[in-house]
């Protein structure tokens, strides 16, 4: 079973002889300790660490900004799969060593598939660290942060011509490292600027894989953006290119459990298939379907697990929201928790079938696929004609579609019918605001603006068609509810659903006023 642990963390370059003062003496007075700002213990430790760096030959993971690796020596020993998660964090799954030294364990490289779309993972590089640790602990015995001195010993590993390995001259550097363990944030920022004073600053590079190999190896170059003169294919399989990434990006994070990675992994899902139906004839025909399709199941095993969470969020934030006596009813503090507990196990139960998916070649296979599509679209003939004179068009006819939906959802009764009348207008809505997007980026701030304009309209009727969702699935919690008092904070709830829905749509007909007025759309004649 993998752990995974939080890393807050800054790293710092240094020259061989710079003399480090004490931690106690170097943070002496700084922000954010207790006991008035003094330290009163510190612990010191030497250890050597041996690492060998894993990737595949083209460094898929490296440009990915993941890091993996199999480490001897420390504590903490075994497989290390290092994946980022702010400007100072990152998730460290852990593995242990095992007794296999040069293949990867499986739960890793079903991890890393996303960005390796199945490529071998092999030595890159071999570290050597001497690593002098220092340990600043308060009267308790609280570990508040760890100073790491690394004096380090790298090579690099490259495929020898015939078979096994060549192995690189060593390069040689000092680093240091200041992770925070149960102190405050406010730590980082004392020692940072205490190390600066002697003159060490932070290093530039992200991991001492990066700092042997350089940032330009590691790093994929920036793609050429494409121009209003550019082919219209191109422009939208790049757009299409980015959304990918954001795919790709977002698959470990779903697996880690990361806030808001299954709704960005969803969106980015539904805005290439947007891109593929609206695009579609500018593309070989047969070559886009497919996709679509697959698209459309992905965006659907996604949806499940969002939704799940997002009944959760919806039932939590009514229940603890300031007013919620009021709304919802003295005395439903123990049915709330057993209504949590309930949609939580669902919630669950969605996010262990999504990730079973992504384990499958079902998943895997399109995201071949669709990296194959995008590095090589198959243009038609409207695909190379310029951008500036085929895409508008194709913008248009999404935006005919909002502006039908809309005249029909005003005519329409109120009850069922309108409900279902707005939730077309939403995706209809959808649909055009992800096209002005994808083509912003060359046919400029009309576009742009339109996109906003129609992303306006969908989030108000995406709040009524949230609020209808709701509403369907809280009269089906009450039939089964484990008690009467849950069964009546669900009815409770179900009223307040219904205000919410009133409210969206009078906001809904403000929002469509303004997405209707014509000059919003001039770009598309």
């Amino acid at each position: 079973m993998a752990d995974v642990h939080r890393e807050i963390e800054r790293k710092y370059a240094t020259g061989p002889d710079v003399e480090l003062p004490a931690l106690t003496e170097l943070l002496a007075g700084a922000a954010g300790l207790p006991d008035a700002g003094t330290p009163t213990a510190t612990s010191d430790d030497r250890v050597e660490l041996v690492a060998t760096y894993f990737d595949t030959a083209d460094l898929r993971l490296a440009a990915a900004g993941l890091t993996l690796r199999r480490r001897t020596g420390g504590q903490d020993a075994g497989w290390h799969l290092k994946v980022p998660a702010g400007d100072d964090e990152r998730s460290e799954v852990r593995l242990p060593p095992g007794r296999a030294v040069r293949t990867v364990p499986a739960p890793l490289r079903a991890m890393a598939h996303a960005a390796t779309l199945g490529a071998t993972l092999r030595p890159v590089a071999e570290v050597r660290t001497a690593r002098e640790v220092h340990r600043l602990a308060d009267a308790t015995g609280r570990v508040l942060l760890e100073l790491v001195d690394d004096r380090v010993t790298a090579r690099r590993v490259r495929p020898a011509a015939g078979s096994g390995d060549v192995t690189g001259a060593p390069e040689e550097w000092r680093e240091i490292e200041v992770e925070l363990v149960e102190g405050a944030e406010d730590l980082l920022d004392a020692v940072e600027q205490r190390l600066g004073d002697l003159g060490i600053r932070p290093a530039e590079e992200r991991s001492k894989l990066e700092r042997l190999l350089g940032p330009a190896e590691v790093r994929e170059p920036q793609r050429r953006g494409p121009t209003a003169k550019s082919p219209a294919g191109d422009v939208v399989a790049g757009y299409l290119s980015d959304q990918l990434d954001r795919v790709r990006s977002q698959d470990l994070r779903v697996r880690l459990g990361a806030a808001e990675g299954v709704h960005q992994m969803r969106v980015a899902t539904r805005r290439m298939r947007n891109a593929l139906k609206t695009f579609g004839a500018l593309f070989e025909p047969g070559a886009v379907r497919p996709l679509r399709d697959e698209l459309g199941w992905l965006a659907g095993e996604l949806g499940r697990a969002r939704d799940a969470e997002v009944m959760r969020e919806r039932v939590r934030s009514a229940v603890e929201a300031p007013d919620a006596e009021e709304a919802v009813g003295s005395g439903t503090h123990a049915a709330a928790v057993a209504a949590d507990a309930e949609l939580g196990r669902e919630a669950e139960d969605a996010v262990r079938t999504l990730l079973r998916e992504l384990d499958g070649d079902r998943y895997r296979r399109l995201l071949r696929d669709l990296a194959a599509f995008v590095a090589e679209p198959p243009l038609a003939e409207p695909g190379r004609a310029r951008a500036r004179k085929v895409l508008p068009a194709q913008v248009a006819r999404r935006d005919r579609k909002v502006r039908r939906r809309l005249r029909r959802a005003a005519r329409a009764p109120e009850g069922r019918r309108r409900d279902d009348a707005l939730h077309a207008t939403r995706k209809a809505a959808k649909a055009a605001r992800y096209a002005g997007e994808s083509v912003a980026g060359v046919l400029g701030k009309d576009a742009a603006r339109y996109a906003r304009r129609m992303e306006d309209l969908q989030e108000v009727l995406g709040e009524h068609h949230d609020s209808v969702v709701a509403r369907a699935r809280l009269r089906e919690l009450a039939r089964t509810a484990p008690s009467s008092e849950v069964a009546f904070l669900y009815g409770r709830l179900h009223a307040l659903e219904e205000a919410r829905a009133r409210e969206s749509e009078r906001a809904a007909r403000a929002v469509a006023k303004v997405a209707g007025k014509p000059k919003l759309r001039r770009w598309l004649a």
